[in-house]
């Protein structure tokens, strides 16, 4: 056998052999150099299947609509490459137009760089974006392998040639359409992502978490820096829609000074907004940054730009040598840049800060203090009292039956002033969320209508024990039951999970009314301990929010 029939075999041999033994799923990063799918047979040689992109020349950061059209297929992979070296790596990244018949593949460690199918449903075009990285070269040229059947396949279809400005093209791009993309984009595009290495030392930065890197995929990142007259700003974080941040006089949402980094066809869009109560962001008709550069790469929306300090031309926008919170929230934005209201919190700064002052590295919580303490409350009121209540009242009777306190026994006079205590902290909480949102709070979903139950529940539980019945009173079998009911709905309402394990330990110790006392005593101090120093605990990760 010659060598070249020899070579042929072997291919043969492995691809029928290989562990894979062809993709349905599309997941065939294993073909990311040769394209070539090992179904056991040659690729056909007349392509039946065309490729054709809205724009013949590109600029790093620009978006070229690629497509991918022709009779009847079920599988595709999609890759940008060097038009000069057509064996070097995928390049670029992708976006795509359809979830549901397409995704995105890592080829030579660089993300999003081809697009294959989801399943080997039926196909007859496919729509994706292609996204110009920084380092492109001059000419780019589009290949794709596309499967019609298991056996009837054909690999590196040529697609058209895009080039950048001023580039000489040998040959003309093949399949153009006559609409080319606008490459007079006013903005620059971003070659590689922020960094934190001069936080605190000549930028003032926001992260959250704490200390993130910028390049991370779950890093919320605000960077400002003086030069001048000037400030130059630098946003990043996990998004596909936007990103904005907003100067405030206090720690309320409104008529503050915003500026947001807007998704938008692909490209990122920096304007400048004002902020009204909780309405909607009031755009600006004049932009007042220059200097604007943005990224979309691996998750993450990155956008810088620079503002004076200083624009008195400019209504609504707040002088920069001032003391501000700062806001920084996320969100999605629909199709032309419109933007919806964000999911989670804003960051909110704990303090107000002077950005053109001493650089600082400081984080920031998205829970408010009057949210923060009106969980604090809550949980110490249905973890904290009005368990070790209800361990008193139900295991301590016998224990501290001839032990009195202001003329009652001990254990009820403990009971409910514990109890008493759980109303006191429930109410308290209850009226802070109404404050900090000013009313009724339509996006909170079921919460507040459960906070409501178990307030109400507590407010009757406590009327209630006002006018309990004497031990003997015919009616007291009645009140206890009553009592009983409210007080169980109450907690399995205000608590997820109760305690279950550690009653059992007490319920199964009441064989006689005065055995076990000392036992007992010392299973409450325990219990009681462990609380506070899980309380403790819990608040103090609160406070770190």
């Amino acid at each position: 056998m010659e060598l070249p029939g020899l070579a042929f075999a072997v291919w043969m041999l492995i691809c029928f052999y290989a562990p894979v033994g062809g993709y349905p799923n599309g997941k065939v990063r294993e073909a990311c150099t040769s394209m070539v799918p090992c179904h056991g047979s040659s690729p056909q040689l007349s392509p039946e299947h065309t490729i054709t992109v809205n724009g013949t020349e590109f600029k790093p950061g620009d978006s070229i609509e690629v497509h991918l059209s022709g009779p009847v297929f079920e599988g595709f992979f999609i890759q940008a490459r060097d038009a000069e070296h057509l064996e070097s790596p995928a390049l670029g990244s992708f976006m795509l137009a359809d979830r549901g018949v397409s995704q995105l593949l890592t080829c030579a460690h660089t993300k999003n760089s081809a697009v294959s199918h989801t399943s080997k449903a039926k196909k007859k075009h496919i729509k994706v974006y292609w996204i110009a990285p920084g380092n492109a070269p001059k000419r780019v040229q589009f290949l794709a392998t596309v499967v019609k059947k298991y056996k009837i396949f054909w690999v590196k279809i040529p697609g058209p040639i895009v080039s950048q400005p001023n580039a000489l093209s040998p040959t003309p791009p093949l399949h153009a359409t006559s609409e080319a993309v606008s490459t007079s984009h006013p903005v620059s595009y971003l070659s590689k992502p922020f960094n934190a290495s001069s936080c605190g030392r000549t930028k003032f930065c926001i992260r959250n978490p704490s200390n993130c890197d910028p390049e991370s995929a779950s890093c919320f990142f605000l960077s400002f820096q003086q030069e001048g007259s000037s400030v130059f700003i630098e946003m990043s974080g996990p998004s596909e829609g936007y990103l904005a941040f907003a100067l405030s006089h206090d720690q309320w949402m409104g008529d503050d000074d915003a500026y947001l980094c807007v998704g938008e066809d692909h490209r990122v869009r920096a304007i400048t907004a004002y902020l009204k109560e909780r309405s909607p962001p009031v755009l600006d008709s004049e932009n007042a940054l220059e200097d604007v550069s943005w990224r979309l790469a691996d998750g993450l929306l990155q956008c810088s730009f620079r503002r004076s300090i200083h624009l008195p031309a400019h209504k609504g926008r707040f002088n920069l040598d001032a003391s501000y919170y700062i806001f920084l929230a996320d969100g999605e934005a629909s199709e032309g840049g419109v933007i919806h209201k964000h999911q989670q919190q804003p960051l909110i700064t704990n303090g107000i800060y002077n950005i053109t002052g001493l650089p600082q590295d400081i984080g920031g919580s998205r829970s408010p203090r009057l949210i923060k303490a009106h969980g604090a409350l809550m949980f110490i009121a249905w973890i904290t009292t009005v368990s070790i209540g209800v361990i008193v009242a139900r295991f301590f009777k016998p224990v501290w039956s001839y032990s009195f306190l202001f003329g009652k026994e001990m254990w009820f006079q403990v009971h409910r002033m514990l109890m008493l205590t759980t109303v006191m902290l429930t109410s308290i909480s209850f009226v802070l969320p109404f404050i900090y949102r000013g009313g009724w709070s339509q996006q909170a979903g079921f919460h507040p209508y459960l906070g409501c139950t178990v307030m109400a529940l507590a407010i009757f539980q406590a009327l209630m024990a006002g006018f309990r019945p004497s031990r003997h009173a015919p009616r007291r079998q009645l009140f206890n039951w009553f009592h009983w009911c409210t007080g169980t709905a109450a907690r399995i309402l205000a608590v997820e999970v109760i305690e279950y394990d550690r009653v059992q330990i007490l319920q199964s110790l009441t064989s006689a009314e005065a055995e076990g006392r000392l036992f007992k005593q010392i299973v409450l101090t325990i219990y009681v301990c462990g609380n506070i120093v899980f309380l403790i605990a819990f608040l103090a990760a609160i406070n770190q929010i």
